[in-house]
């Protein structure tokens, strides 16, 4: 094993052995506060994977936000996802990045699926070092027969609304609420990973701004479905935070265009149309981020 891979795997067992994450789910312990004895760690990870060149761009653009979020209006980052650290690389380079940084990143509340925190003890500890609200994902029921498995229908039921419930506490709170759109890691070869779950809709719904923000550079490279596998290496890493947008307007654009292509289209069929508007402008996003991240990669 090289030295880069063992000594994150030497700092996955510290972490793992401090954090404190339940590792059951109910709906009194949907939202878990950051264990800033944890955070060190974390922080020190992305220190030792990325390269001279990482940083952020669109500071200016997360700074509108957080401002908005200070105002008491409800913000939504939307980041691409291409591995378990991808909110680590977040977090990180957004509090060193200058200005109001450190309290931007901050403010960040992630939404956490739960069957990670379950059955990845891995992936709950790593996520222990960020605030989050976890949701039962409705994808974790399908293929459930509603006869069979009442017990855990009613437990996801139970763990949505008081995770809802304090989605609504928080957001209005000077809190940024981070949601990955595509709702699991992307996987090469495999472009279902690349699409934006239609839950996305809902949110966006229910929120008054968003950000979408791109990812570019890969340190930890999906291998197997235990973290442990995934391969580690150092690369120049940028964020890049796109434009204030409303979502009320966002929303209503796309639907519209969505009617005008086919006026027959369902309700579900529209929220994916939302959905999928999102990661087509994320995609949009990457590439052009890529171009700019080349630039600060030796030659």
């Amino acid at each position: 094993m090289d030295t880069l891979g063992s000594a994150f795997r030497e700092y996955i067992k510290h972490v793992m052995a401090l954090s404190k994450a339940p590792a059951f789910v109910t709906e009194a312990n949907v939202y878990q506060e950051a264990d800033n004895n944890i955070l060190p760690y974390l922080d020190q990870m992305v220190e030792d994977v990325v390269l001279p060149g990482s940083g952020v761009d669109g500071l200016e653009n997360l700074d509108e936000l957080y401002a908005k979020a200070e105002a008491g209006k409800s913000c939504l980052l939307l980041p691409e996802h291409y591995s378990n650290f991808d909110l680590s690389l977040f977090s990180y380079l957004v509090r060193r990045a200058g200005g109001r940084g450190e309290a931007i990143g901050s403010s960040v509340i992630a939404i956490a699926g739960m069957k990670l925190n379950e059955e990845n003890p891995v992936v709950s500890a790593f996520a222990s070092a960020y605030s989050r609200i976890v949701i039962y994902p409705s994808r974790s029921l399908q293929g459930l027969n509603v006869k069979d498995n009442k017990a855990e229908i009613v437990r996801s039921n139970a763990i949505n609304r008081a995770a809802m419930k304090t989605l609504i506490e928080k957001k209005n709170k000077g809190r940024l609420i981070l949601l990955f759109p595509a709702g699991t890691r992307y996987r090469p070869g495999d472009p279902s990973t690349k699409r934006g779950v239609r839950e996305v809709d809902s949110y966006i719904k229910s929120f008054d701004y968003m950000c979408m923000v791109a990812i570019n550079g890969e340190v930890l490279h999906v291998r197997q479905k235990e973290m442990l596998e995934d391969e580690v290496s150092k690369d120049v890493v940028r964020i890049s935070a796109g434009p204030v947008l409303s979502c009320a307007e966002f929303r209503d654009k796309i639907r519209a265009e969505a009617d005008a292509i086919d006026p027959t289209l369902s309700v579900e069929e529209k929220k994916q149309a939302v959905a999928d508007a999102i990661m087509a402008e994320l995609e949009r996003m990457h590439i052009e981020g890529e171009e700019k991240r080349r630039s600060f990669l030796k030659t």
